[in-house]
């Protein structure tokens, strides 16, 4: 039986394009013999100090900071393994039913869902866990770099022992069944060969939540 390896990506429950690839990655899981393990980065922290950027995202990205620090503070209290079932709660409510991400009700109706106390939802209003949100944030970027967003993952590599780290893919909407297994050869294939760095077209689509 083909030992199980593990797969760590890293998200913000801000983007959408990172949902759709952590549900594909959780399809990948049902056709592969992978564990998926969630990690928090933040759009937020990546982008600070970009004075360039559209008034409209600066603004969404001063809204990311309590989705992002609400899930450190839940890994924090319950372990890094409830933020598969948080990132679920929270996705769903953001780009599925529209929630407003810096609404109360959000983080306490997500928090509750996954056996939490709802009033970690505090932890959205305090720098008090940005070390720790930073660190998160750091170990997921660091092997890809700053020009890129969410999402990143980091996937055994060709070589026993070996990591390859990369951003994406972005995807709409997720594949399902083997076709979903199909995507992550291919994805593996080229991230894991040296020297490769980038495959790339415009999108001609919005983000597809089925």
């Amino acid at each position: 039986m083909t030992e199980r390896a593990t797969v760590d990506m890293w998200f913000d429950p801000l983007c959408p394009w990172a949902w759709i690839t952590s549900r594909w990655l959780l399809e990948v899981e049902k056709v592969r013999p992978l564990d998926i393990r969630f990690n928090v980065m933040s759009l937020s922290v990546l982008n600070e100090g970009r004075d360039e950027l559209p008034e409209r995202y600066k603004e969404l990205l001063s809204k990311g900071w309590g989705p992002v620090r609400v899930c450190i503070a839940a890994a924090e209290a319950a372990g890094p393994q409830v933020l598969r079932d948080l990132y679920t709660a929270l996705g769903t409510r953001i780009h599925l039913q529209k929630y407003e991400v810096d609404d109360e009700k959000l983080y306490r109706e997500a928090l509750t869902e996954v056996g939490l106390d709802p009033e970690l939802a505090a932890a959205a209003h305090t720098d008090s866990r940005d070390e720790a949100l930073r660190a998160s944030h750091n170990a997921g970027m660091k092997p890809v770099g700053t020009d890129v967003g969410t999402p990143v993952i980091h996937a055994p590599g060709p070589n026993p022992g070996e990591t390859v780290a990369f951003f994406g893919p972005v995807i709409t909407p997720a594949p399902k069944g083997e076709a979903a297994g199909k995507l992550w050869d291919g994805v593996v294939l080229v991230a894991g060969t040296p020297g490769f760095y980038e495959l790339k077209r415009s999108r001609d689509l919005g983000p597809i939540f089925d």
